[in-house]
């Protein structure tokens, strides 16, 4: 048995989070003082984004700050699940805002109260500039860490929130209808669901070793069997510690004049280029183990292995 450990690099910036979570913090307050002082759901619907931002952006540092601890004895892969435990984390806090939003909305829309448009429309626009520049900010780390996605994602729907908030205060302005306040507000929090949805799917995809989005079984299973020397595979498992983080373990069966190191190389080679694959644990046999025998053959049994 041979395993290669090259890791990728660590996609998210830490600098970067830190910067954009004060941008974050020192605007969501003004939002919150100005929906209180203006009278606009709205503006407090994105800063109950902002909220959201900023604690994911906080969990976001903590998470880089714990992933850089080493693997021990008692947790061998080190800490990287700690940032797909803070994406699922910050997509069902965005779930309960978002539910929070279209509830206050609904009851708003019964009694309109008295919006001031002029001081909505400012802070607003100022909410919008902040929400651009985190975008910019993150727009690279959010690529390649799940973690940053969630933050990026949860700036992008505030971005999103601004301009509705700026509509909303123009139109009232001009129409006199308030009920667009709360019309706003609960299509920030209906527009962020999707998104929030898909993030959520990911990180439980991660936490329960699926298989990632990006790759196809079938793919790797062929590509292995392709490989000069190999006669057959079993026990194939393609799972990610966290983003961009790919493991793969398999059971090779060789064909019998095979050379066992030269199989070792070009399977570590193959699944490193074509899959970007880079943590391979392999165990190569004469002849399919109990495991495979006790499942039929099949390439894909469950977890449980066993090493001869």
């Amino acid at each position: 048995m041979s395993a290669g450990h090259s890791h990728s690099p660590q996609g998210a910036s830490e600098k970067s989070l830190l910067l954009v979570l004060g941008l974050t913090s020192t605007f969501m307050m003004a939002e919150v003082v100005g929906g209180v002082i203006f009278g606009s759901l709205a503006l407090i619907s994105d800063a109950a984004h902002m909220l959201t931002d900023a604690a994911a952006l906080a969990v976001a540092v903590a998470a880089i700050r714990i992933g850089k601890r080493p693997a021990d004895h008692r947790r061998t892969f080190g800490y990287y699940r700690f940032e797909i435990l803070a994406a699922a984390f910050n997509a069902v806090v965005l779930f309960l805002v978002a539910a929070y939003i279209l509830y206050e909305a609904y009851q708003r829309l019964r009694t309109p109260p008295e919006v001031q448009t002029l001081g909505m429309l400012a802070i607003a626009s100022l909410g919008l500039m902040v929400n651009l520049v985190g975008m910019q900010i993150l727009r690279a780390g959010s690529k390649s860490s799940l973690n940053v996605k969630g933050a990026y994602l949860e700036v992008w729907a505030d971005m999103l929130g601004s301009i509705g908030v700026i509509v909303a205060a123009a139109a009232i302005y001009f129409t006199g209808w308030v009920w667009l306040d709360s019309l706003v507000a609960a299509a920030i929090g209906i527009w962020v669901l999707p998104r929030t949805w898909r993030l959520l799917k990911e990180a439980l995809n991660i936490l329960l070793e699926g298989v990632p989005p990006t790759l196809a079984l079938d793919d790797i299973e062929q590509a292995l069997l392709a490989l000069p020397g190999v006669g057959e595979i079993h026990d194939l498992h393609v799972w990610s510690l966290t983003s961009g983080k790919h493991s793969l373990t398999v059971h090779v069966v060789r064909v019998e004049d095979a050379s066992d190191e030269a199989i070792l190389s070009e399977i570590r080679n193959m699944v490193a280029i074509r899959f970007s694959i880079r943590h391979v644990t392999i165990q190569i046999e004469r002849v399919a183990c109990e495991l495979a025998r006790d499942h039929g053959g099949s390439h894909f049994p469950g977890h449980s292995h066993e090493h001869r």
